[in-house]
């Protein structure tokens, strides 16, 4: 009961979240400074979900290569201004063939 208690809570959240963002004002969407964060924020947080799955493993970081390679091959693909679809395959393909070498 109280799993669905946090989920529901946490739905309302985000849909609250949400709406106060499409109430917002529009000269305070306009404002530089907000501007700014909005086109910031989204690329440091993907960033540090990345850090996190590559570099994360419970209580203390681990370094693993299929992982670190993934990542490598999805920077290569992205340098190359690949498609989207293809820098995830190019990353799983990685990370699979160097689990299967057993790194």
């Amino acid at each position: 009961m109280t799993l669905w208690l946090v989920i529901i809570g946490t739905c309302a959240g985000c849909y609250l979240l949400k709406l106060a963002g499409l109430s917002a004002p529009r000269r305070l969407l306009d404002h530089p400074l907000v501007r700014r964060f909005a086109t910031t924020v989204p690329v440091a947080l993907l960033a540090a979900l990345i850090a996190v799955q590559t570099a994360g493993g419970g209580q203390e970081p681990v370094f693993d290569p299929a992982r670190a390679g993934g990542v490598a091959a999805a920077a290569v693909a992205l340098l190359l201004r690949a498609p989207f679809l293809v820098v995830l395959i190019a990353a799983a393909a990685t990370a699979a063939g160097l689990r299967l070498l057993g790194l």
